[in-house]
């Protein structure tokens, strides 16, 4: 008996047409034209709550919001409202607008400067900079001033066990710490208190998070809200050289990318795909007790996007070409000079030109004023 095969969903994102499963989310639909062809990374909406191995995240943030042109070819009216891209499924037919739909690009605007609004400036002592997802949002999508008048809300610093401190003032209320506790670990002691302007992620009576898998928490986070005390304040990323590594672990699968700094190890990762989502989650002695070298077996150097500020110093110069736009701008907005004047390199004849030059440039100045 031959399987039955479901048919393929025909979605069109920015002008680009892919075929897709049932049940895929715009989020994803776009993801994969990124994966087929790079240069289409600008497709794909940001996502600062939606983490594609938790199940149910996504639908916070509203960082997705794109704008439905055609719902379908069986009903093709647009959706009257901006819809996150990350919980909407596709339809046959569908036509999605995202980067060349002027009220969704204003609307992250406004996304980012609410994301911002209770966020402090510690960018410079943080230890997620380089990595931080909202670093990347405010940059892309944000913009330089800011109406905020009022006092953001402060927290004092909390330490979730001995590996994990909690920057409450940093937080987004993203969920993912939240979800992740809730579906890789047999306990959760930690969540959201509170409602409104006061919703905090917290434990029950300072109770500390001590399961094997807590740590995953650190990985998931997109802003520096949840660090891991044993690397911080040691090294910024891009002054680090990660590498990809295994051992035999009994509790998960080892796969991790390790930190060097000279020939220490001064943190240890989960591997992330593109997307910076984890594929795997490791447990804590692999992330926290396995810090030397001959505890692994090297695989090599980690593949680091190269639009990542990671992969600062990590390329030899042979291998950085210039960008076509920099050649472009320079060839359209720059003249070419004339070299075909005499160079001239006796002293007195330069000494005497200077002072015509500033004769003239003193009589320029008097008939001016």
């Amino acid at each position: 008996m031959e399987a039955i095969q479901t048919p393929l969903l025909k979605v069109t994102i920015d002008g680009i047409e892919i075929s897709v499963p049932p049940g895929t989310t715009i989020m994803n639909a776009a993801r994969k034209i990124a994966e087929a062809d790079a240069q289409h990374a600008d497709k794909v909406p940001p996502a600062m709550c939606y983490y594609e191995p938790l199940k149910s995240s996504g639908g916070k943030c509203r960082a997705c919001l794109v704008k439905v042109a055609a719902g379908s070819e069986k009903d093709p009216r647009p959706m009257p409202k901006l819809v996150p891209s990350c919980i909407t499924q596709v339809q046959d037919g569908m036509v999605v607008e995202n980067t060349t739909n002027p009220a969704v690009l204003e609307t992250r605007k406004g996304i980012v400067e609410f994301l911002l609004l209770n966020h402090p400036l510690d960018c410079p002592i943080c230890d997620q900079a380089g990595e931080c997802h909202l670093q990347d949002f405010a940059f892309e999508h944000g913009v330089v001033d800011t109406r905020t008048q009022e006092e953001r809300r402060t927290f004092e610093k909390h330490d979730l066990g001995p590996y994990i401190q909690l920057h409450m003032n940093r937080c987004i209320l993203c969920y993912r710490c939240v979800f992740t506790a809730d579906q890789i670990t047999n306990q959760r002691v930690h969540g959201v208190l509170n409602r409104g302007d006061h919703a905090e992620i917290s434990t029950y009576i300072e109770k500390a998070i001590s399961n094997d898998f807590s740590g995953n928490v650190i990985d998931v986070c997109p802003v520096g809200a949840l660090t891991d005390k044993t690397f911080r304040f040691k090294n910024r990323v891009w002054f680090s050289k990660p590498v990809d590594a295994h051992r035999n672990c009994e509790k998960c699968s080892g796969h991790v990318t390790l930190w060097y700094r000279g020939d220490e190890v001064i943190r240890v990762t989960g591997r992330k795909n593109i997307w910076g989502e984890l594929k795997e989650f490791i447990c804590n002695t692999c992330r926290f007790e396995k810090k030397e070298t001959k505890d692994w077996v090297i695989e090599g150097p980690t593949q680091v996007q190269r639009s990542s500020v990671i992969s600062a110093n990590k390329y030899g110069k042979n291998l950085i070409a210039k960008p076509d736009f920099a050649l472009k701008l320079a060839k359209g907005q720059y003249k070419k000079i004339d070299d075909s004047r005499p160079y001239i390199t006796e002293e007195d004849t330069i000494r005497q030109l200077s002072i015509e030059n500033n004769k003239l440039a003193n009589e320029r100045s008097t008939a001016q004023d």
